[in-house]
C-alpha cells in the first residue's frame, strides 16, 4: 500500500487521533488487512505510539495484521447455525476453497473465519461473503455461490 493512499485516508478524516480507528478501518478496507509500513505511518501522521496502534490492532478482531484474501468467508457457527447443518456447510467450504478457518489462500482470494453468531438465526445455516449473505445454505450449494466471486 503506497504512502499516498494512507495519507489521503487519514487527511480524510482531518488528522484526527480521534478518528485512528476509523483511519485504520479505512485502510483496511482498501488494502485488506494492515501492514506494519501503513501503521508507522498513521503513527507519524497523528502523533501516536506505536505501542498504541498495536494495542488496538491486537485488541479488535475485525483488525488483521497478516495478508486477508479478496474476499473474506465467514461461516456461522452458533447454535441455530450449527443445528441446521452448518458444520456440513463448513466442511464443504474448506474442501472448495482449500483453506482452513484462520487461513488464506496462497493465491490470496480468499480468507475463510467461522463466527459464533451473525444474527440471522432464521436464516441458518448462514455464510458471508464480503458482506453478503447466503442463508439457508445446503452443502450442495457452496460451490455455486463461490462461482459468483471467481
Amino acid at each position: 500500500m503506497d504512502t499516498n493512499t494512507i495519507d489521503h485516508i487519514i487527511d480524510k478524516h482531518h488528522c484526527e487521533a480521534g478518528s485512528l480507528i476509523q483511519i485504520l478501518l479505512d485502510i483496511q478496507s482498501e488494502n485488506h488487512w494492515l501492514p506494519k509500513e501503513a501503521l508507522e505511518r498513521v503513527s507519524k501522521k497523528l502523533d501516536v505510539p506505536m505501542s498504541q496502534i498495536q494495542h488496538i490492532t491486537t485488541f479488535y478482531k475485525s483488525f488483521s495484521l497478516v495478508p486477508k484474501g479478496r474476499h473474506e468467508v465467514h461461516v456461522c457457527t452458533g447454535t441455530a447455525c450449527h443445528v441446521r447443518g452448518a458444520q456440513r456447510v463448513l466442511d464443504t467450504v474448506q474442501d472448495q476453497i482449500g483453506i482452513k478457518p484462520g487461513e488464506t489462500d496462497l493465491d490470496l482470494k480468499f480468507s475463510l473465519e467461522t463466527v459464533g453468531c451473525i444474527g440471522c438465526c432464521a436464516l441458518g445455516p448462514v455464510m458471508v461473503v464480503n458482506g453478503e449473505y447466503h442463508g439457508n445454505l445446503a452443502p450442495s450449494q457452496v460451490e455455486e455461490v463461490f462461482k459468483k466471486y471467481e
